[in-house]
């Protein structure tokens, strides 16, 4: 049987994209159909994929983590690509992006509108929420922004606890949330495109490990972010000390010097979390150094970090990491015992 010809890729780079993950998913995408051949039976492929590096011109960029990216289309290319990736944006999370994206957005637009497939890698879901392409849909991005695309674009469903999510009229939206999650969002653009079996050719050659515990896990201490409302920080260095102490929210008011009600509103203001909340996200984070870094029961654990009811803190941190404490400990102070046993063994 003849083999199809290639399904164009547009791999959209401006100067605030990451060139680790813009080269790193045309790698990906390039070897489908070439690379197991080569392996296996020492001669290439025919490429089932073609990736492209489209910008707002074909001049080099230098990308936010400093590297050159060399863009091969522009953006007034009249070929409709089959999908469309956007790198994650090397950008603080509450920086206002209206007007800084403009072509890029038309283009992400009509290319949508046009039947293109649009995929976004961390960070990069942004450009769609500012697109209006993500209006009364779900939606991940990193979970460090989680919080900012909330409360800048309030019509989005944003699931910080998911690693990938897929919407849309014709699920043609296709979101991969923080960090290497874009090999997730890769691997399912590859399986949808041409094969599954391809897929788990390129996870293979690759070595690539399924996301499939999601973000959760890392997502809350970016929430318990220092407030400008002086009165409101000198509460947070306190609780930084003292978060395991009983009623922590009256003795945070106190020290507000402000009625518990009163305190509880302006908190709020100033941090966007709630007081018990905020106090809880630094108990768990607490908690997750204690799993991941000593051998102490859970019970004891929990009893430090200010939960006398073990049970609740166990229903509390499955809630909010998405994993019990076992879970986690398994997880992550495994990985945390093979980094300390690597930097340590003699070279």
């Amino acid at each position: 049987m003849d083999t199809p010809p290639p399904l164009r890729i547009s791999l959209l780079a401006v100067p605030e994209s990451t060139a680790s993950t813009v080269y790193g998913m045309y790698d990906l995408f390039a070897g489908v159909g070439r690379d197991w051949g080569v392996l296996i039976e020492g001669e290439p492929g025919p490429p089932r994929l073609l990736p492209e590096i489209a910008s707002r011109t074909v001049q080099p960029l230098q990308a936010g983590n400093g590297l050159w990216i060399r863009p091969e289309i522009p953006l007034d290319d009249p070929r409709v690509p089959a999908v469309v990736c956007i790198s994650d944006l090397f950008l603080p999370p509450e920086e206002n992006i209206a007007g800084r994206f403009d072509p890029e957005i038309e283009w992400i637009r009509h290319c949508h509108a046009s039947g293109s497939i649009i995929a976004t890698a961390c960070s990069g879901a942004l450009l769609l929420a500012e697109a209006g392409l993500l209006d009364d849909e779900d939606a991940t991005t990193h979970w460090g922004y989680c919080g900012a695309m909330s409360a800048r674009y309030p019509k989005v469903r944003v699931h910080p606890d998911r690693a990938l999510v897929v919407a849309g009229e014709g699920q043609r939206l296709v979101m991969g949330g923080g960090g290497t999650s874009w090999l997730d969002l890769a691997l399912f653009l590859i399986a949808r495109l041409v094969s599954v079996e391809d897929a788990m050719r390129t996870a293979r050659l690759h070595l690539i490990d399924w996301h499939s515990l999601g973000q959760l896990p890392f997502a809350a201490l970016n929430r318990a972010r220092q407030s400008s409302d002086a009165v409101i920080q000198n509460c947070q260095t306190w609780i930084a000390q003292n978060y395991q102490m009983e009623s922590p929210v009256a003795t945070m008011a106190r020290i507000a010097g402000l009625a518990e009600r009163s305190f509880k509103r302006r908190f709020e203001q100033a941090t966007g979390m709630s007081p018990i909340d905020y106090v809880h996200t630094l108990r768990l984070e607490e908690a997750k150094q204690a799993l991941e870094s000593t051998d102490a029961p859970v019970e004891a654990i929990a009893l430090e970090v200010g939960y006398q009811d073990t049970s609740f803190f166990g229903r509390l941190f499955r809630r909010k990491v998405g994993i019990t404490p076992a879970q986690y400990r398994r997880r992550f102070g495994s990985l945390r015992q093979g980094l300390l046993n690597q930097a340590v063994t003699p070279r």
